[in-house]
């Protein structure tokens, strides 16, 4: 094997995302799945087992998804040129995911720190605690960390949809770039 078909498979190429970046794009998919299910016990089926179950790693977890966003965007603008062209319209929705899971979490740190209680994700400090509290930005969170959360969950379905029925001109599935690579 060379270096060139070593740095194929892991570059994107415009017959397809390399396996960075798929790799990436499934572990996110992955956890995002996790943080909709929390949020959904949270939402429907509060003070229950279910609940308990999914909800104790929903700050971690969307912790570890922020994290992972910001890697992936930089792998992203690493692999500008070389990424497969699904069009104007996949590129703003594209745009539109990546700003909303970058809000989300931001919201929710904001949250953390606003509450004053520090916080720890995977026993990691991020923050220590304050002996007060800065409600404008509990506030500002509560207001819009939930709505942006499920109108990602909305745009998510929207974009697992287009994946299946988007097809390139020659018939290529578009959902093949992610799936199966180069």
């Amino acid at each position: 094997m060379t270096a060139r078909s070593t740095q194929a498979g892991i570059m994107d190429s415009p017959e397809g995302y390399g396996i960075v970046s798929r790799t990436l794009h499934w572990l996110m998919a992955a956890l995002l799945l996790w943080q909709f299910a929390s949020a959904a016990a949270r939402q429907f089926m509060p003070d229950t087992p279910v609940e308990d179950f999914f909800w104790f790693s929903h700050t971690s977890l969307g912790f570890l998804l922020f994290i992972l966003v910001l890697v992936r965007g930089a792998w992203a603008l690493v692999n500008a040129r070389r990424r497969p062209n699904s069009g104007f319209m996949a590129r703003c929705g594209h745009v539109v995911l990546y700003l909303l899971m970058l809000a989300i979490p931001t919201l929710g740190l904001l949250r953390a720190y606003g509450r004053g209680r520090g916080y720890s994700p995977f026993g990691i400090e991020v923050f220590g605690a304050r002996d007060h509290e800065i409600e404008s930005l509990v506030q500002l969170a509560n207001s819009w960390h939930g709505l942006l959360g499920w109108t990602l969950i909305a745009l998510t379905a929207g974009h697992i949809c287009m994946a299946f029925l988007h097809r390139k001109p020659n018939g290529q599935r578009v959902l093949s770039y992610m799936t199966k690579g180069q």
